[in-house]
């Protein structure tokens, strides 16, 4: 999914209040119906999070997001450049447990921490990361490759800062943001995650938030991030909007089962609530791709992966 950024201040509160009321005014529509049981997946559905477990109304178009990305159909852009995150650790300020997924936020007031190159043409703001993650390790991601599903999924969410003055603008905006994709493969531990989930404990419950510094999320990139697929997309939770330029990247990277389980080991429900639900299954169904061209920075078949070389913290 991609999230909504936030802090717990009154004013925060009302402008997210005020999204959601957008996207239900004249500019979004016409809308169409998602109805899971038209949608792709193969899972238990029922086992999903509460928002997605019956129809719900999505903004008018063509470019909702997730989507299997048919490596076959993608088409080589030789004109796709490198990609450049040029992250400053000192930017990141908290964890808060939004009660669908834990978001890592950022300091976005400068441009500080920012994205650029591969098929951006300006710089995007890094506001937050989050992650998308299955009850087992047979599935979790939001998007696939061949149909191949992973345990999980990172983004990276960034904005348009030279376009736009705040996240809560570009959202609702063409060109307004621009997500990493990176999937997550069991296998052995990833170090750079390890101070990430030593502190996830902390944000258990819903609502929960901590101070959390000095994480650079360069560390999270996988060693090769010049291979990449990339496509027009939206949010992946509401107000899903078509405001998300995609960046998959092609190499995955590698987390230990454990660490995973930390993952799961958190809460949907805050500590107030009788029931307790397991914090799993926190993404969304696929969306058809409805003629939309995905662009891969790399030629498909002429290539082999490169052997994973540790997490990139290059700038």
């Amino acid at each position: 999914m991609v999230a909504l950024r936030s802090v717990l201040t009154p004013l925060a509160r009302h402008i997210h209040r005020h999204l959601i009321k957008q996207t239900k005014g004249q500019r979004l529509i016409p809308v169409r119906r998602c109805n899971l049981t038209a949608c792709s997946s193969k899972y238990v559905l029922s086992a999903l999070h509460p928002m997605w477990q019956g129809p719900l109304v999505a903004p008018g178009g063509n470019r909702q997001s997730p989507i299997d990305i048919r490596v076959r159909k993608s088409v080589f852009d030789p004109h796709l450049k490198p990609l450049t995150p040029d992250y400053d650790p000192g930017t990141c300020s908290q964890i808060w447990n939004n009660g669908y997924s834990f978001l890592v936020e950022y300091d976005d007031t400068t441009d500080k921490s920012i994205l650029k190159g591969g098929p951006l043409e300006d710089n995007f703001r890094l506001c937050q990361f989050h992650f998308h993650w299955g009850e087992s390790n047979a599935w979790g991601s939001e998007h696939t490759v061949d149909r191949r599903l992973f345990p999980a999924e990172l983004h990276m969410v960034h904005w348009n800062s030279n376009k736009y003055s705040r996240f809560e603008e570009a959202v609702m905006e063409e060109n307004g943001l621009a997500v990493i994709g990176v999937f997550l493969k069991i296998g052995k531990r990833h170090e750079g995650l390890q101070k990430l989930v030593d502190v996830l404990p902390a944000v258990r419950h819903k609502d929960s938030v901590v101070e959390f510094t000095r994480f650079d999320p360069a560390s999270l990139l996988p060693a090769n991030i010049d291979d990449y697929w990339t496509y027009a997309g939206s949010l992946t939770t509401p107000p899903l909007t078509e405001a998300v330029t995609w960046i998959i990247m092609k190499q995955h990277i590698e987390v230990s089962h454990d660490q995973l389980a930390v993952f799961r080991s958190l809460l949907f429900t805050s500590a107030e609530e009788e029931v307790q639900k397991s914090m799993v299954n926190n993404f969304r169904v696929q969306q058809p791709l409805r003629g939309r061209t995905v662009r891969s920075s790399f030629t498909p078949f002429l290539q082999q992966e490169p052997p994973a070389k540790g997490p990139h913290t290059g700038h």
